[in-house]
């Protein structure tokens, strides 16, 4: 559309003069135009439309441009009414914006063929009429034709005319705002190893401040290990691990978002009626009702999981009331907390609801992790999130070129979009599988369907969640089972999956030593029919990219670092009630 609007319209209407203020950050120099050089209605007009030949499309303009024409009519331009971010957005003419409404008016102006109409009527040429109007003694162009020129530029121009379609900046009312004190007492709860079965793991084991909220680690070691990230050992003796943690442990990052629709990578948590409790979760019907948000909801999971925090069976009581059903083991986890003094003084502070100890339920100590996580771990203060807000020289010439093939050529927007940068949908991407994986009750051999798992729907066959990426360069390795150990492998991967899967090697896994679990640690990638119908499954086909540009990429990945991430308000308590270590 926008090469039929350039090639019909506004090549004839700025052919007269090519000259534009415009400087290239590459490396060639385009020659500027003076102010006294313009001979158009207006002396000082707030927009320009390039023409040189030699200009790439998104190259930054200078703040005040001005516009070519010898006589003609122009279309004043208010960059701040027009939520125009940045000056370099004005290249590239656009009839793109945030939402559904710029495709829909670029569908109808091609369908009713806007560019043959600019012809028929010669828009752009009223300069050359007028002239051989004159030279042949006849009368200047039709005053209706002429206003109907102008109407059908400021169609155009009238929109907001991104070269890139830039997210809205997140603000803190996009956010749940959560009682303080409730978070407070929940940074407290996510690090006490009072909540897991055998009281030897919690929340920030595997989601730890000093490792951007994750652990660094492609699959973790839950119950039973000692340390955190790199340095967790898989335990020994009786108290060993059973198996390592399915999939990759997430960054916590800016999950308390008002538009945030799914938790885990699987979406198997989200908001719904389906069960009278507000949520759809494993838990079905079971969920107790009252908790008040997504990150509430999902704290209940871990804690009721063998190899995340519950333990092995015939270890402690809660694991075996979870095999007995989901819900009867968070009455004895919320007895265990409440049956601790200063506990029970913090949750009748904390929760209006609560006025004796003995009625703190699970319910409550879901809502104070969740309001923790939403409060501790909300950050938008990036150089990314600073150049959307307004200021220009927040991103470096090469962060900059990242984010014009990230929003543009490279398409990645397609799927990292909105403010969270994900479009909360699923898409298989066949990263290469190990592990144990996520299986199913009525699954032949180890493997994770990913989605399907969830929606019990063949299409969604190994799909996965789009990560939202404030902070990615914090949270790698990358993937649903972290098996790209690097920001640029995961690029790579994107671009190239196929090639990626055949040159992947178990090494480039990170995973801590378990040799009792080595013989099933790969054992998914001898099985051939698995293989092909994971590879089968790829849906993901982006243009390809060189090596300067895949640069630039990381680059914006990663001026999506917020500055103040590792400098959270609250971190990591010295001590927690229990008394229990804190990891």
């Amino acid at each position: 559309m926008f090469d039929l609007f350039r090639r019909h319209l506004l090549h004839d209407f700025l052919k007269a003069d090519r000259r534009v203020g415009i400087t290239a950050y590459r490396a060639e120099h385009i020659p500027q135009i003076r102010t006294d050089q313009i001979r158009c209605r207006k002396p000082d007009p707030d927009f320009i439309v390039p023409a040189d030949p030699r200009l790439c499309a998104r190259m930054p303009l200078h703040r005040r441009a001005h516009i070519p024409f010898h006589c003609t009519d122009f279309i004043p331009f208010d960059a701040e009414a027009q939520r125009i971010h940045h000056p370099d957005q004005f290249l590239g003419f656009g009839i793109a914006g945030s939402g559904g409404g710029p495709q829909r008016l670029a569908r109808f102006l091609k369908t009713t063929g806007f560019h043959q109409i600019a012809r028929f009527l010669d828009l752009g040429k009223r300069r050359e009429r007028k002239q051989n109007a004159q030279q042949e003694g006849g009368t200047a162009p039709n005053r209706i034709q002429s206003k109907l020129h102008g109407l059908l530029l400021a169609l155009v121009f009238a929109l907001p005319a991104h070269a890139i379609d830039l997210p809205k900046p997140l603000t803190d009312s996009d956010f749940i705002q959560f009682d303080p004190r409730q978070a407070e007492l929940g940074q407290l709860l996510f690090y006490d190893k009072i909540l897991s079965g055998n009281r030897n793991i919690s929340c920030g084991t595997c989601h730890h401040h000093d490792l951007g909220s994750s652990d660094g680690l492609s699959l973790g070691i839950g119950e039973g290990g000692t340390g955190i990230g790199p340095n967790r050992t898989a335990g020994e003796g009786a108290n060993r691990i059973q198996k390592r943690i399915p999939r990759n442990a997430p960054g916590l990052w800016n999950l308390g978002a008002n538009d945030v629709q799914f938790m885990f990578h699987d979406g198997r948590i989200s908001i719904s009626d389906l069960y009278q409790n507000g949520f759809n979760t494993p838990a079905e019907e079971f969920l107790p009702r009252g908790l008040n948000s997504l990150l509430a909801a999902q704290a209940l999971f871990p804690v009721a999981s063998d190899a995340e925090m519950a333990g092995q069976p015939g270890e402690n009581e809660i694991v075996g009331a979870v095999r007995d059903r989901i819900d009867h083991a968070w009455p004895i986890i919320a007895k265990r907390v409440r049956g601790i003094e200063k506990y029970g003084q913090l949750f009748v502070t904390a929760f209006d609801n609560v006025e004796d100890p003995s009625d703190v339920t699970i319910v409550e100590i879901a809502n104070a992790i969740g309001a923790f996580i939403g409060t501790e771990f909300r950050n938008h203060d990036s150089p990314f999130d600073r150049f959307l807000e307004g200021q220009d020289d927040a991103l470096n010439g090469q962060q900059r070129r990242g984010m014009e093939l990230f929003f543009g050529d490279a398409r990645c927007s397609a799927c990292h979009s909105g403010p969270l940068l994900s479009s909360q949908t699923f898409h298989a991407l066949g990263l290469p599988q190990f592990g144990p994986g996520r299986t199913r009750q009525f699954d032949p051999s180890v493997r994770d369907v990913g989605r399907m798992g969830e929606s019990d729907r063949l299409e969604d066959a190994y799909r996965f969640r789009v990560p939202f990426l404030r902070n990615v360069a914090l949270t790698g390795p990358y993937g649903h089972n972290g098996s790209m150990p690097t920001l640029d492998a995961i690029v790579r991967h994107h671009l190239h999956p196929q090639k990626s899967n055949a040159n992947w090697r178990p090494e480039l896994a990170l995973l801590p030593p378990a040799p009792w679990l080595a013989s099933t640690d790969f054992v998914v990638r001898q099985d051939r029919l698995e293989e092909q119908r994971r590879i089968s499954a790829i849906e993901i086909d982006l243009p390809p990219l060189t090596e300067p540009q895949i640069a630039d990429i990381l680059a914006f990945l990663n001026a999506l670092t917020g500055e103040t991430a590792l400098e959270r308000p609250m971190g990591r308590p010295d001590r927690v009630p229990s008394g229990l270590p804190v990891d």
